[in-house]
């Protein structure tokens, strides 16, 4: 991922959730979203805290490193306290220590220098790869913004890089079930936003994902079920990869229900 495009799309992103942040009305911050037990303001809260990570990891890694050395390892632990810090805060505060995270780990990727690595939770990454995690993560997580709000974002060729991330995370969530991932290589065709063809992987591989890049991108962060999604498979294991799709680590949760939200298509 080129760090400087990916950086600058993540910056966008941003501002377009900010401005969806910034019309809520203060009882809107307290409604539920499709992520069992959260509201709107603990979506925003994991974002903070997700962000002040990656600029932590970016910017000063040997305090990264002690901030790491002290996570359970219980996962959802983890999660709950790193929440925590957010939710106290009036919601006011909280969209702006969000915004001010945002910027913070923006800058501190923009300052990696060309060539070197980020340390993070499992391997160093590039600064472009973090950051579309980054762009990863705001899409899953404004999207359940979105849908307790009732609206469906506009979504736009950004989400190139968010693709890009879940094809190298494709075996993310055989991982997240203790299975072994298939000795295969997968072909990836989706149509962006725009009408722009994406591809990767062999052309002419036996196990094939064809589809539109937003259902991708709602599969792989598992805010929609399969079967709502306009999404084919060519193959066993491609077939079998449309029920386990995460580009996240960490456990996969219940995801989301066939039919529960309105047709898409």
């Amino acid at each position: 991922m080129n760090p400087t495009e990916v950086l600058a799309d993540l910056a966008a992103e941003g501002e377009e959730f900010d401005r969806l942040l910034t019309a809520l009305a203060e009882d809107q911050w307290t409604l539920p979203t499709p992520a069992p037990g959260w509201t709107i303001a603990h979506q925003v809260a994991h974002l903070a805290a997700t962000f002040r990570m990656a600029g932590t990891a970016a910017g000063d890694p040997a305090a990264f490193m002690a901030m790491t050395a002290g996570l359970s390892a219980d996962f959802n632990a983890n999660v709950t306290a790193a929440l925590s810090a957010y939710l106290r805060d009036p919601h006011p505060v909280l969209l702006e220590r969000w915004q001010a995270e945002r910027a913070a780990a923006i800058a501190a990727l923009s300052a990696v220098p060309a060539g070197e690595v980020v340390p993070w939770l499992v391997r160093p990454l590039p600064p472009g790869v973090l950051a579309g995690a980054g762009l990863m993560e705001l899409f899953a997580h404004g999207q359940d913004v979105a849908d307790a709000l009732g609206i469906r974002p506009v979504r736009t060729d950004r989400l190139r890089f968010v693709v890009e991330f879940a094809v190298r995370t494709w075996d993310f969530g055989y991982q997240s079930r203790g299975l072994t991932p298939p000795d295969v290589q997968f072909r990836f065709e989706l149509t962006s936003p725009s009408g722009t063809r994406w591809e990767f992987g062999p052309d002419g591989a036996e196990q094939w994902i064809h589809g539109p890049a937003e259902d991708f991108c709602l599969l792989v962060t598992r805010r929609r079920h399969r079967d709502d999604l306009a999404l084919t498979a060519g193959g066993a294991d491609a077939n079998q990869w449309l029920d386990l799709a995460q580009a996240y680590r960490g456990p996969a949760g219940p995801g989301r229900q066939p039919g529960q939200f309105a047709a898409r298509h």
